[in-house]
């Protein structure tokens, strides 16, 4: 059958409008918007910014206009932030930091997933690199897989029957207006292990605590938890660092692998578990594992292949 185009043939052309090129000083523009959200004083937002009222101000008027958005509302010369400003400045601030880390090298992609590598000149560092999820059924853990299966059949419902056998091995996180606060430190977890039960119980409910690096360093490591709670999904990273151990909190190696899943407390608010696996051998681009210390044995996580109920094992 042949279609009438008839009135295709006579209709008028749609336009189509082009996007705009990027303000050259949109960087600005940004930081300029960061800086007076967060202080809320023209004055110390200036002083901070190294700036000039006039400046600060062409940068906000700047901003609002290409976005077509009020961001503040001036009353006797006080600032204060509109919901349209509340609700763009996370990822304003998010582009700030990472445009910070990515000029310095810090954060990039590796084969379209996320790459960290960090340093500070006392000798600190910190590599994380983040992997398919079909890495943990190639892998050798039995845990990391009975893990997943175990969460995936719960339907991350922290109290599920299904969950419960892996449990001990998990820690817990829930998203507060403080930071992530870990509520719940299985008792054979990398962290009960490398820091001992009582430090892990004295910690349950902190804020996690926030690593050498900055602020823009903090927000990029609380991406994937963010990630993760928000999408209710899974996420796999290999991790090589230092964390303080001991009476004098020294600095030692450790390198793991780290399964963080989306899940829910029994009120179905969110959670986060996460199943940190201290490992001899990840895969982190550009370390030499042949140059790095071994890890410390009495935290290698003691899971037999005979407690997993989903894991396919070959009688032969």
């Amino acid at each position: 059958m042949k279609l009438d185009t008839s009135d295709l043939d006579q209709a008028e052309p749609v336009a189509v409008a082009k996007s705009a090129a990027a303000p050259a000083l949109l960087f600005e523009m940004i930081r300029s918007f960061v800086t007076l959200a967060r202080t809320l004083n023209l004055s110390h937002a200036v002083k901070e910014l190294n700036s000039t009222r006039q400046t600060l101000r062409r940068h906000i008027a700047a901003l609002e206009a290409e976005m077509g958005l009020e961001l503040f509302k001036v009353e006797d010369r006080r600032y204060s932030l509109t919901e349209a400003a509340e609700q763009a400045l996370p990822e304003a601030i998010d582009l700030i930091a990472k445009s910070n880390l990515w000029l310095s090298g810090t954060t990039r992609h590796h084969e379209s997933l996320q790459y960290v590598s960090f340093g500070l000149p006392n000798g600190w560092t910190f590599h994380q690199q983040q992997h398919p999820l079909s890495t943990i059924w190639s892998g050798q853990s039995v845990l990391m897989r009975e893990t997943l299966r175990a969460w995936a059949m719960s339907g991350g419902d922290i109290e599920a029957p299904e969950l419960a056998h892996v449990r001990p091995y998990l820690i817990v996180y829930r998203a507060t207006d403080s930071g992530w606060i870990s509520v719940e430190f299985g008792e054979e977890c990398f962290y009960v292990k490398w820091f001992g039960w009582a430090k892990a119980r004295s910690s349950i409910g902190r804020p996690l605590s926030k690593m050498p690096g900055g602020d823009d360093f903090a927000r990029l490591l609380e991406e994937p938890f963010s990630e993760v709670t928000n999408t209710q999904s899974a996420r796999v990273d290999h991790v090589a660092t230092q964390v303080p151990r001991g009476e004098e909190d020294d600095l030692v190696h450790i390198r793991y692998a780290r399964l963080m899943l989306g899940g829910c407390f029994p009120d179905g608010s969110q959670a986060l578990f996460s199943l940190v696996e201290p490992m001899s051998e990840v895969t982190i681009d550009g370390l030499e594992m042949d140059k790095l210390p071994p890890i410390p044995k009495d935290v290698v996580l003691d899971f037999v292949e005979s407690e997993a109920k989903y894991e396919k094992i070959n009688p032969n």
